[in-house]
């Protein structure tokens, strides 16, 4: 046999190793042809995947469109837009327990809150740089739309029908977990806010749900990120009177020592998960970052928004703690005097109602797009997408009005489905599609963040059991 032939022979079997067990030949050779790209992700991945990549400011004009001017078909929004939405995910509910898990956690704590935000930050951008391949050119060009996509790519030689599916649904379950866990919240605010009014517990659900009912008739994520906006301004009004209170007590400051080591570790497990569970916001990423009108901004804007956030959540657990010391409870607006926690009670009021529609809007488009397939232009679709979201919108009332113990409920749930979304699969897929462009520390720090991630998944389930078993052995 000659030489030629044997080089052709082991060509032909390089090729046919790449294709059959690993997880794409193209991300391997560092280059997708066109072609190949058109017949995988259909003609429409030309039009709207075009656009400008984070990491190839050469390729494509920076408006977001590509040099024969095709647009995405989605609503554009503009970087700050998505800033508001992203700012409105990683600035949650969690903040208020912040201090507590200081109190637990002590100096780690301090030093969490700063590797959260840098973590989360960098999963956020590796996800979004997996929606990304170069093409023969060496442009980055746009070939996956979702979470969805990225799962199906690493798993085709795998289980190729089921990886994206079960992706799906745990974004859907995280995502539904976080709506009900809003409006159980909205519903609390609203007895204890307006307390002189003759109103039960069941009666602030209803008016809660009434309220949140408009959601159903939102389409378009700008309006989504306008509702995000007004929410990001309650919580920083929240963050500046707490901070604002805690200052004026500075006198009692001298008193409060940090606990250098951490005694309770239990505690400090809750504390970890907190910390890093108060920056997620890779759920909505890859939708944000396609609807955006120059994505060249995009590392930018994620980078900004977890710094300030970084910065917020220290100087507010960190004031909090100085003020309040061992005093500190678990829900920080509990040792606020009763005039001013009434005040704050009402602007998380309205901050968990307008939290509510980015994490619905997201579950909605999500079952309509990713599980039901139902096409916006079909007869009929307007009708079943109002279906879908009444029916959405309802399950999230019954599930706060009846399931028992369901903060421990989102605990366990959310154990699993957030350190996954948020930490192992951007890792793992980071890992599994970007192996050959990835030096030797960069594969390091991914296989460091899925250890980091297991061990939140872990910890979250032992301690969510140990509250549910402690729950319902003193009932």
């Amino acid at each position: 046999m000659s030489h030629f032939q044997l080089s052709w022979v082991k060509t032909r079997a390089e090729a046919l190793w790449m294709k059959r067990f690993h997880a794409g030949a193209e991300e391997n050779q560092g280059l997708v042809v066109r072609d190949e790209l058109a017949h995988t992700y259909g003609d429409a991945c030309r039009c709207d995947s075009l656009a400008s990549s984070p990491e190839s400011p050469t390729a494509f004009r920076s408006d977001g469109s590509s040099e024969d001017g095709a647009r995405s078909t989605r609503p554009n929004i503009t970087t700050w837009e998505a800033g508001w939405n992203v700012t409105n995910a990683i600035q949650g509910i969690f903040v208020l327990g912040l201090p507590y898990a200081l109190l637990q956690s002590g100096y780690m704590g301090l030093l969490l809150l700063v590797l959260a935000a840098l973590i989360c930050s960098y999963t956020g951008k590796i996800l979004v740089s997996c929606l990304y391949e170069e093409d023969e050119n060496g442009h980055s060009v746009r070939v996956r739309h979702t979470y969805e996509d990225i799962a199906t790519a690493c798993c085709k030689h795998i289980c190729p029908y089921i990886g994206g599916k079960v992706v799906n649904a745990a974004q859907v379950v995280e995502l539904l977990m976080t709506c009900i866990l809003y409006l159980v919240v909205s519903s609390n605010l609203m007895c204890h806010s307006l307390f002189f009014l003759p109103l039960t517990p069941a009666s602030c659900s209803a008016i809660t749900f009434l309220i949140l009912v408009p959601c159903m008739l939102i389409r378009d994520l700008r309006v989504v990120s306008r509702l995000s906006l007004f929410c990001s301004l309650a919580q920083f009004l929240i963050t500046f009177i707490v901070i604002g209170y805690c200052l004026r007590q500075s006198s009692q400051w001298a008193s409060r020592r940090l606990s250098a080591v951490v005694v309770d570790f239990d505690g400090f497990q809750v504390a970890v998960g907190v910390i890093i569970f108060s920056y997620t916001s890779q759920i909505y990423l890859p939708t944000l970052e396609e609807c955006m009108t120059d994505r060249l901004d995009f590392n930018s804007m994620i980078d900004w928004t977890h710094a300030l956030a970084c910065v917020l959540k220290t100087a507010f657990s960190v004031v909090a703690f100085l003020t309040w010391g061992e005093e500190t409870k678990e829900v920080i607006t509990d040792n606020l005097p009763t005039a001013l926690r009434m005040v704050v009670n009402l602007c998380l009021l309205a901050k968990a109602l307008l939290s509510y529609p980015l994490p619905f809007y997201a579950a909605a488009e999500i079952l309509q797009t990713g599980l039901l397939k139902l096409n916006s232009s079909a007869e009929g679709a307007e009708r079943w997408t109002l279906l879908l979201r009444g029916s959405l919108l309802l399950l999230t009332l019954i599930m706060a009005l009846y399931v028992p113990h369901f903060s421990l409920l989102m605990g366990l749930t959310g154990s699993v489905t957030g350190a996954a979304m948020t930490l192992l699969l951007p890792a793992l897929f980071h890992l599994q599609l970007k192996w050959t462009q990835l030096d030797a520390s960069r594969r390091v720090l991914d296989l460091l963040i899925l250890l980091l991630g297991c061990f939140c998944s872990i910890s979250g389930v032992i301690c969510s059991i140990k509250g549910m078993i402690t729950a319902f052995e003193d009932k």
